[in-house]
């Protein structure tokens, strides 16, 4: 018997369900199907991130992954027919437009679509309260989601590719040429380049984690986002390391995954939350519109607001295709707070920029920092962009790392730079807005708002 394993976000061989349970009824043809509707939609770092995976990803199966170009509806029939599979095999998505596809997939296919297993610890939907419903409300979710508990590992990468018997599809489509925009620096791509780096946390950056996971002067996350995005490395497999760790640094990072899988929930019990905000907190005038947004956002988007830690990392942003996650909150609260742009054009720049760019990830942080979304940051709570630099990078150098305008300044006056010469800074520009006056119209919406 011939089966398809048809990857999409898990573009792995280790401890990948579907793809054992495609090994286990036969022989296996490895396909990825390159829709166009999803490589339109993605932004340029992401496309050339992924056909990096892909390459590690084909390299790992010895030249033998078949790429298919075209719908998935229209590409998986005709592959099943051509090779007379008997079955297509899949790790479940369950994201709103992933359950539509999969679904008009399965009606034209004419053989079984098996899923097993999902990108997340526990699979979207299946934690519920004692009446059926998703959480709102993250901390009950984390103890619901840990009693619910998660399988093993299944085999690794190199159990995974003794048991497979692969079969030769063909010659693949060509991949198309995806090059990062200019000055953007890719990390390395695929599940060997995942695992290695998960290794290097747990054997330094993990011990302090629970510390020094806010502080973007430190190379103290692991920068798995992206992997975890690809699929690159599944969660459980990050979840039975930690297992072994028993410290309150390795139960902080396991709590970052039950975010993700408490995002990824939300969204499936409420597929608007893609693009509308699940609480309303501001009057509608509130919000800056036409020249005065278009504005706004230029200066953000390019790292010239006048803040430094926000166009730090804004400018990191540009240069990796990934930032900090306590400066994504500063960054965040910035433009919706204090620049009063609706966080909906955050989002948008961020999946347009981001490697680990991944929709109820990205857009459930957008509604958590504007206050919008389920257990949502209250909306009053607003960050004060140069405290956040003293507290979080108390010596200056992620600043000075990212802004070069600002490397003749030592310490936390990089934080203000307009209380020195402006001889110490000539090309850095004055801050765009008065923080206080920012915030305390932010205030005066949200109470207008209530009264309303």
């Amino acid at each position: 018997m011939t089966s398809l394993h048809w990857f999409r976000r898990d573009l792995r061989l280790g401890d990948n369900p579907a793809l054992m349970a495609a090994a286990d009824s036969g022989a296996v043809l490895p396909v990825f199907v390159l829709d166009p509707a999803l490589w339109s939609a993605a932004g340029d770092p992401r496309r050339a991130y992924l056909v990096r995976s892909l390459r590690a990803l084909d390299g790992q199966l010895d030249g033998r992954l078949l790429i298919r170009r075209g719908r998935p509806r229209t590409v998986l029939p005709h592959l099943v027919r051509e090779v007379e599979a008997e079955a297509v095999h899949v790790a479940e998505d369950c994201a709103p437009a992933g359950r539509r596809r999969d679904e008009a997939v399965e009606d034209a296919l004419g053989v079984p679509l098996i899923r097993t297993g999902s990108p997340y610890a526990v699979t979207p939907g299946r934690v519920r309260t004692g009446g059926g419903e998703g959480y709102k409300v993250f901390t009950p979710f984390r103890r619901a989601w840990q009693d619910h508990g998660w399988h093993s590992p299944a085999p690794d990468h190199r159990a995974a590719l003794s048991k497979l018997d692969l079969v030769d599809g063909g010659r693949s489509d060509d991949l198309p040429d995806a090059d990062p925009p200019e000055g953007l620096t890719l990390p390395d791509a695929g599940e060997e380049a995942a695992l290695d780096r998960w290794a290097e946390m747990l054997d330094g950056p993990l011990a302090h984690y629970d510390t020094e996971r806010d502080r973007p002067d430190l190379d103290s996350t692991s920068r798995l986002s992206v992997p975890l995005k690809w699929g690159e490395i599944h969660p459980r497999t990050i979840l039975a390391d930690l297992a072994r760790r028993r410290s309150i640094a390795a139960d902080t990072f396991r709590g970052q995954i039950a975010w993700r899988d408490f995002h990824a929930d939300v969204l499936f019990h409420t597929p608007s939350a893609r693009d509308t905000s699940l609480t309303a907190v501001l009057p509608d005038d509130s919000w800056a519109e036409g020249a005065e947004e278009r504005e706004a956002l230029a200066a953000w988007t390019a790292g010239r607001t006048g803040f430094p830690l926000v166009d730090a990392g804004m400018r990191q942003l540009l240069a990796e295709g990934w930032m900090h996650n306590r400066v994504r909150m500063v960054v965040a609260s910035f433009l919706v707070k204090d620049l009063h742009v609706r966080w909906q054009r955050g989002a948008e720049h961020f999946m347009a920029w981001l490697i680990d760019g991944d929709v109820p990830q990205n857009q459930l942080n957008w509604q958590w920092v504007a206050g919008t979304g389920r257990d949502a940051s209250p909306y009053f709570r607003v960050f004060n962009p140069v405290r956040q630099g003293q507290k979080f990078d108390p010596d200056g150098q992620y600043v000075r790392r990212w802004v070069p305008e600002l490397r003749d300044i030592p310490g936390k006056a990089v934080h203000e730079p307009w209380k020195l010469p402006r001889s110490a800074a000539p090309d850095y520009p004055e801050p765009m807005l008065d923080h206080g006056a920012e915030r305390a119209a932010t205030l005066e919406a949200y109470q207008e708002h209530r009264r309303r």
